[in-house]
């Protein structure tokens, strides 16, 4: 850990894009910058437009320091990350060698999570953690395979013993999820229910049973799996289910960690309540969202109450730094200098 810049904040949800050259095999995303701006472009379709902090690590740190974020965990766009999962593992590599470099430029503020290749995802994973990187993100599915597939067991496996993170990500922008198709749907409902299905698969389908020190977090929020957790686990009962014997789901579902992408403060107590207050993790989306927009939300829900038994600095810092495998040792006066950079305090 780099013990210059004190750790205040950590956003563990943000987007890196490579502007190096990657393998393209006629399918791959791609970043094109140009006086026009940046994009990522799939054959002649542009998927996104960017802003120059997605791929420029001073413009970055510009916009943390804008949020009085000390430090940011950052991953690779999650088409990105998709193609990776489905393609030649060289995509992957270079993906990584990209991520790792921007880490290294960042004095000590960028921490990465790398991609994986479906054709070798432990020697990825191996190289992704020789590089200096936290761990991996990985999809809500990846490819066919839903996170508890008996495929991915020697992965969760390797990650486990490794120590290495896992941040889950929604993929295909919630497409394909829901019985009807529509981009506010799709966004909207969509990519929160394909979430919690990832989050089902880790707790009812045994992948956090099985791997007992297997660190994973989900983005935005767990999705609705928070709302729907005791409602699942009514149902698997009834069915007379035993992989997650009674009881034990709470257990299991206090291992997850979630960011605090939920856009309303009011929606974090009952999170905060089902996976306890030192699983929640800000995230921002940064820069394809606004950083400012994150941190005003969790200072919202701190300020009326909404947070409760949370504590700033757990949330802010702490919490991240244990979902990273790092360790901090700052003391009080790193506590008064968390409250005292907060807006609102």
């Amino acid at each position: 850990m780099d013990n210059t810049t004190p750790v205040t904040a950590v956003d563990i949800h943000a987007h890196f894009v490579s502007i190096d050259p990657l393998p393209d095999d006629g399918t791959a995303p791609l970043c094109v910058v140009d006086p026009a701006g940046g994009r990522v472009v799939r054959g002649g379709s542009v998927l996104r437009a960017l802003t120059s902090a997605a791929w420029d690590v001073g413009d970055r740190l510009r916009i943390m320091d804008n949020a009085l974020v000390s430090h940011q965990v950052i991953s690779t766009l999650p088409v990105m990350m998709e193609h990776a999962w489905q393609a030649d593992p060289a995509y992957a590599r270079a993906l990584n060698d990209s991520l790792a470099a921007a880490c290294n430029s960042g004095g000590g503020r960028l921490w990465g999570l790398g991609c994986l290749a479906a054709a070798a995802p432990l020697s990825e994973l191996e190289r992704c953690l020789e590089l200096g990187l936290r761990g991996i993100m990985v999809g809500t599915r990846m490819g066919s395979s839903d996170l508890d597939d008996p495929e991915l067991q020697n992965l969760w496996a390797a990650c486990d013993e490794a120590g290495a993170c896992v941040f889950v990500h929604p993929v295909d922008g919630g497409r394909r999820v829901l019985r009807r198709a529509a981009a506010p749907l799709d966004t909207g409902l969509g990519m929160i229910t394909d979430t919690a299905m990832a989050a089902y698969a880790l707790v009812f389908g045994g992948v956090l049973q099985n791997h007992p020190t297997l660190r994973v977090a989900l983005a935005h929020g767990c999705g609705t799996f928070a709302w729907a957790a005791p409602r699942l686990h009514h149902v698997v009962a009834a069915a007379g289910d035993d992989r997650v014997r009674n009881g034990d789901w709470e257990t299991l579902t206090r291992r997850l960690y979630a960011d605090t992408l939920v856009l309303d403060p009011s929606l974090l107590a009952l999170l905060e309540r089902r996976l306890g207050p030192n699983r929640l993790l800000l995230g921002s989306d940064s820069p394809l969202l606004p950083l400012d927009d994150a941190v005003r939300v969790l200072d919202r829900a701190f300020n009326s109450g909404d947070l409760s038994t949370t504590s700033r600095r757990d949330l802010m810092a702490s919490n991240a730094l244990e979902f990273l495998g790092l360790t901090t040792e700052r003391g009080a006066a790193a506590d008064a200098a968390l409250i005292s950079t907060r807006r609102g305090t």
